[in-house]
């Protein structure tokens, strides 16, 4: 399968709720590489490469976040992919 990478900004009450290690866990699980981040904004940035289901199921789990988030809207990006190995919490 071809390898996809999305860039996805949540917003909303995302800090400070366990969504950056929840999304590396979900990360992990799938087998997909990136990053995530917190943004002085405010709000939580990603990006996913990997599987194209296995991306968009990261995609969509962002739209929910962790249990205590309360996520207002979610930007998605298409990029192309650069080769990322691992995921980090940064």
């Amino acid at each position: 399968m071809a390898t996809i990478r999305r860039r996805v900004t949540a917003h909303g009450r995302v800090q400070g709720v366990f969504f950056r290690d929840s999304t590396r866990e979900e990360a992990e699980r799938r087998g997909v590489a990136g990053w995530v981040r917190n943004t002085s904004e405010g709000s939580v940035e990603a990006v996913f490469e990997g599987e194209p289901d296995a991306v968009e199921a990261l995609v969509w789990f962002c739209r929910d976040g962790p249990g205590s988030a309360d996520v207002h809207r979610v930007d998605v990006d298409e990029e192309e992919p650069e080769g990322l190995r691992g995921f980090k919490v940064t």
